[in-house]
């Protein structure tokens, strides 16, 4: 599509499809997918598991020193896993507990600075995807692309509900319903880093979108974006 790699940032409320439509534009542009959203989810699982006191400071800093992220492909899923402390981490950061934690832990300074750090280092090359809360406001200002995902709440719903159903039969629409507006809520109205549209980025609503309609209407602002890079 292009010789000159870009960085795309895509941001927006939970649910709205933001991982699922980063890893199919990472893997039809051969670029590299950063699911911003598995980091905070790794970072909450380590807490949950040795019982850190997210209102202790002092308990987050230090546990921060013994967290390490990496991602590594999965050729069963075609897929990359999140890995924490070379454990790999992917089946247990989707629990609903761990859900229920995350927006709280994800709006602690220290922690946001931990996983912003090791994101940039992670674009410093270009040819990334990477979803999430602030990656085209915080963590790449100057991405080239940047799309804000937007869906009707209860299209949403539905969508969380149908991925977590099949690992829990016992969940319900209206806890579901309820960990997405709390969630919602914290994302948009924490102190650090909270969820905002990037003046520049382009609005997908993708209520009434199939993937396919998605996937080809994005790629299109992909190649606009990158002739426009090439042409300057």
């Amino acid at each position: 599509m292009s010789a000159r790699k870009i960085i795309i940032a895509i941001d927006g409320f939970s649910s709205c499809g933001k991982s699922t439509l980063a890893k199919q534009m990472a893997a039809i542009l051969g670029y590299s997918f950063i699911d911003s959203g598995a980091m905070y989810r790794a970072i909450t699982l380590y807490f949950l598991r040795h019982g850190i006191d997210i209102n202790n400071k002092e308990q987050v800093v230090e546990a921060l020193k013994d967290i390490h992220l990496s991602f590594h492909f999965n050729e069963e899923r075609q897929a990359s896993d999140i890995c924490m402390n070379d454990e790999n981490v992917e089946p247990y950061i989707r629990d609903l507990i761990v859900a229920e934690k995350v927006s709280p832990v994800a709006a602690i300074k220290e922690v946001r600075a931990f996983a912003v750090k090791q994101q940039q280092r992670m674009g410093k090359k270009k040819g990334i995807v990477m979803d999430g809360r602030d990656i085209g406001t915080v963590v790449f200002p100057d991405a080239e692309l940047k799309i804000f995902m937007t869906a009707e709440p209860e299209v949403r719903v539905k969508r969380r509900f149908q991925e977590l159903y099949p690992s829990n039969h016992n969940v319900t629409l209206d806890e579901v319903r309820h960990n997405l507006e709390l969630r919602d809520y914290i994302d948009s109205n924490r102190e650090e880093s909270p969820l905002r549209q990037a003046h520049d980025a382009i609005v997908l609503d993708n209520s009434n979108l199939t993937r396919e309609e998605q996937l080809e209407k994005v790629l299109g602002w992909v190649k606009e974006r990158t002739t426009q890079t090439v042409a300057g």
